[in-house]
């Protein structure tokens, strides 16, 4: 009888495009987000076939796709890729990002709400673990999905105390509305943009949002909804889920990677 050969393993430091494309996607349950987010998650751009190292960046541009192939990355994991939901013709900076990617055969992958929402490397999975978030529950629907989470903090402090504690997390100094009690214990956390999350946040108790960048439609609802509100940076509050999820590309296929810091200051 012939005896079946085993398949040959994986070199470890080394993946398929293919397989790789696939973890990512069966990983971050991107069926799941399908017709509910503007953002093309997943592969956006083809390049090699070979994936030995991993760049990660919050946002898509010029400047962090020539930084990514200066690196020698083979793909750019970023939250928010160059596809938001309508055809773009290619002229102008989408024709220079393109170039830039195609020149280097860089792959680009992007996952926005399913890397928001993600139970283990997610932005707001990875902000609550930081702030130590106890009695964790879903918070924060868009388009029928929850992304965020609440939760209560170990200790009581007061709304300052609070603020320097975030700013000493993100590196960015924090805008303060203060609608709400002087102190936090309850609190809601939705990266990127959640201003809009203001009622819900009252609704459920919670006497504080944090959130990434304010907007003026929401300004009153603080102070009339009773919640503090930090705002923290839209870019600052989505470093942490492209920084989780290439580590754990790491561990689960031993690809190094490297955070390419771009900040925007909003």
């Amino acid at each position: 009888m012939t005896e079946l050969s085993s398949p040959t393993p994986r070199a470890r430091g080394e993946v398929s495009r293919a397989e790789l494309v696939r973890w990512l996607n069966d990983f971050l349950r991107l069926d799941t987000y399908a017709g509910a987010d503007l953002s093309m998650n997943g592969l956006q751009i083809e390049g090699t076939e070979v994936i030995r190292r991993v760049a990660a960046s919050v946002d898509t541009s010029v400047k962090t796709l020539q930084h990514a192939a200066d690196s020698g990355a083979d793909l750019l994991l970023v939250h928010h890729g160059l596809f938001w939901g309508r055809p773009l013709p290619v002229t102008g900076p989408h024709r220079d990002r393109l170039r830039v990617a195609l020149m280097a055969d860089l792959n680009l992958y992007a996952a926005h709400l399913p890397l928001d929402a993600h139970p283990e490397v997610g932005n707001n999975a990875m902000i609550a673990r930081a702030l130590s978030l106890q009695d964790v529950q879903p918070f924060g629907r868009v388009d029928g999905h929850v992304i965020g989470l609440a939760g209560e903090l170990p200790f009581e402090q007061s709304l300052q105390d609070f603020a320097d504690r975030v700013q000493k997390l993100t590196g960015e100094i924090c805008l303060v509305h203060g609608g709400g009690t002087p102190t936090v214990r309850r609190l809601g956390v939705t990266s990127g943009k959640g201003a809009d999350r203001i009622a819900e946040a009252a609704a459920l108790g919670l006497d504080t949002l944090l959130t990434g960048e304010p907007e003026h439609v929401h300004f009153n609802d603080a102070f009339e909804y009773g919640v503090n509100v930090v705002y923290a940076g839209h870019y600052e509050t989505e470093v942490f889920g492209v920084r989780a999820l290439a580590a754990r590309i790491e561990e689960e296929f031993g690809l190094p990677w490297q955070f390419l810091h771009h900040p925007t200051g909003l």
